[in-house]
């Protein structure tokens, strides 16, 4: 049987965002320095996989094509980032999967129009393939509208973490993207997913019990 997942985006659903002075943008951390978890997101994570949902990493981190990052510094990062995680509650991912590309990257390794990229849904494809996952009772949850865009052209449930803004709302509705909520933060995701959760059990009960199966 397959494994139901948790797709989870890094910069922004896990650890926080930093402010950049010199682009005068807020924007994904590139060192090791400025890893902070976001308040609640480990033990979020912990509950999710306590209650049977494996934990997948699905990020877009173009930094080091851009040039924001070397590849030693960003590696790095991400022990950190794991490390944290696994001091903190114990957890650990169960699949880890960034897209590293972008189109106008400066290093030319990196240069691609992928299928990885977000909102293009080849990471979580990869993942469910690898990992043996059933999509359509699995999450993305993820701050920005091209996670969801890749969390539902793949199949799955989508949870935003933001605020439900009318630019948001007028966006989700223009894109006919359809998010099981949007929430301020990775706990208040795990709530959804784990009330949709039982109720998806009671509902094959009262379906076996009225098929007089037991």
């Amino acid at each position: 049987m397959a494994d139901k997942a948790v797709f989870v985006d890094r910069d922004g659903t896990i650890v926080g965002l930093v402010y950049d002075k010199e682009t005068g943008y807020v924007d994904s951390i590139t060192r090791p320095e400025q890893v902070k978890l976001l308040p609640g997101a480990s033990e979020a994570l912990k509950r999710l996989k306590d209650s049977g949902y494996k934990l997948i990493l699905v990020s877009n981190k173009p930094e080091i094509a851009k040039g924001r990052v070397d590849e030693e510094t960003f590696w790095e990062t991400q022990r950190v980032i794991e490390d944290r995680l696994r001091n903190s509650s114990g957890v650990e991912f169960d699949g880890i999967y960034f897209c590293l590309h972008h189109p106008q990257a400066i290093v030319e390794k990196y240069r691609a129009d992928c299928e990885c990229r977000k909102p293009k849904p080849g990471l979580i494809l990869k993942a469910a393939k690898e990992h043996d996952l059933d999509i359509k009772n699995s999450y993305l949850v993820g701050d920005d509208i091209l996670d969801i865009k890749a969390g539902r052209a793949a199949g799955c449930k989508a949870i935003m973490l933001g605020h439900a803004n009318s630019t948001i709302l007028q966006i989700l509705d223009d894109e006919g993207l359809k998010v099981e909520g949007i929430v301020g933060s990775l706990n208040d995701a795990l709530r959804i997913i784990l009330s949709d959760s039982h109720g998806s059990e009671e509902r094959y009960k009262r379906k076996g019990l009225s098929n007089g199966t037991k």
